[in-house]
């Protein structure tokens, strides 16, 4: 008796190959850092209003917010990091360049708003004096300092003010007793000197008589203004405003120890040279 054959196992079917796993970082595209493109624009854009006198507020607002996105895009994931890093750097020179631009202005404003500062002299001229021609040593002192003052009667003179010192008393005591009840006589050790000036206005706007500063220096070197002591005389200088043309006189007393002679010194404006006259 015959055995049959056991039936053929099933032949395997093919197993297809794996799939390769695909490279998360070849196949992701790359996310650009938006904060650091944003900052390098913001930068360039504050950096370029920066340097226009007319619109510096503008890149005072862009350029700290510049400054800040650049900072925060370094922190942020992202790609293209050195957008944020121009930015960063952009902004700093952009701030630094903005001051640089804004006192250029603040000085050419002074400039046109004060004038020159330059001041000039025309000392008087005598009309019997016979014209003489005087060599002066090399060591001389330069007209107008404490060592070689002007004469009164000199007129000095800037760019907005004309300034002309007429008369120095150098006992006071009778007109400070005569311009006012209220005045006290000069204390022990001191005694009251009288300078009467007459200034002129020249600028475009009006001016005050504060800004011409007439002061006196001591022999010993002290420096007296008018405010030092409270007195007020019968033709005392006020604060005048004054427009193109237009003149004021008057007289300022100054407390001055005895024993002391005394220099007066004239800056015709707030920003003029200051020159010293001889009473």
């Amino acid at each position: 008796m015959s055995v049959p054959n056991p039936p053929a196992a099933p032949s395997p079917q093919p197993v297809p190959p794996p799939m390769p796993f695909a490279d998360a970082s070849t196949s992701a595209p790359k996310k650009t850092n938006i904060v650091a493109l944003v900052a390098m624009i913001v930068a360039i854009v504050g950096f370029i209003f920066a340097c226009i006198p007319g619109a510096l507020i503008v890149g005072w607002v862009l350029l700290p917010i510049a400054f800040v996105l650049s900072i925060v895009s370094l922190f942020l994931k992202g790609d293209r990091k050195w957008m944020g890093v121009v930015g960063l750097i952009v902004s700093i020179v952009g701030t630094i360049v903005g001051f640089v631009v804004f006192f250029a202005v603040i000085a050419n404003a002074a400039s046109e708003a004060f004038g020159d500062t330059e001041t000039t002299v025309t000392q008087p001229v005598e009309e019997d004096a016979a014209p003489t021609v005087e060599e002066e040593p090399a060591d001389a002192a330069e007209q107008g300092t404490r060592e070689n003052p002007y004469p009164l009667g000199s007129q000095i003179s800037s760019t907005d003010w004309t300034v002309v010192m007429n008369s120095h008393a150098a006992d006071g005591a009778t007109a400070v007793a005569e311009g006012n009840a209220f005045n006290e006589p000069a204390p022990a050790g001191s005694h009251y000197e009288i300078v009467n000036y007459t200034i002129t206005y020249s600028g475009a706007e009006s001016g005050t008589s504060m800004e011409v500063g007439v002061d006196v220096v001591t022999s010993a070197g002290n420096v007296i203004n008018s405010f030092d002591s409270i007195v007020v005389l019968a033709d005392e200088f006020g604060i005048d405003e004054l427009y193109n043309g237009a003149s004021a006189t008057g007289s300022r007393a100054f407390l001055v120890p005895d024993g002391e002679t005394v220099q007066i010194r004239v800056s015709p404006g707030m920003f003029a040279d200051e020159v010293f006259v001889q009473p």
